[in-house]
């Protein structure tokens, strides 16, 4: 059964098993969901409204100072009934494929970014479930 969450201007669903942690901010705040596994997803929400790609570039240059072989693919996805720009990331850690999805866009109100990442042994599970939250992601503004 999904749990509903509802907070900063933004709506979605998720897993009942997965835990969310909310955190406020002056200028926004941020949600990260935890699966039962290593899946995780982080969505911050920026009262600021930087550009998506000044947000997009951060990100990719934080991952890269930390896995600086990683590869990427430029994307675009409907998210919110907005045209959301990003990234799929692929990159190793402790021997494994991590596989790590971007994505970024703006509202009247801020800028929202998703991050969402899964080591390749839980891919095949836990992507669909990213995808499953992202579609039911809508703006309450």
């Amino acid at each position: 059964m999904p749990v509903s969450f509802e907070g900063h201007g933004f709506r979605f669903l998720y897993p009942e098993n997965w835990k969310l942690e909310e955190q406020a901010s002056e200028n926004g705040g941020s949600v990260t969901l935890q699966s039962p596994g290593t899946g995780f997803m982080f969505v911050t929400f920026d009262r600021n409204r930087p550009a998506v790609e000044d947000v997009l570039e951060t990100t990719l240059a934080a991952l890269r100072d930390d896995y600086p072989e990683l590869e990427t693919e430029a994307v675009t996805e409907k998210i919110a009934n907005r045209q959301a720009r990003g990234y799929d990331v692929q990159f190793f850690s402790l021997d494994l494929v991590n596989n790590c999805w971007i994505r970024a866009f703006r509202t009247s109100r801020q800028t929202v970014l998703i991050l969402c990442q899964v080591t390749d042994w839980e891919v095949e599970e836990t992507e669909p479930v990213f995808r499953a939250i992202r579609a039911s992601m809508e703006t309450v503004e």
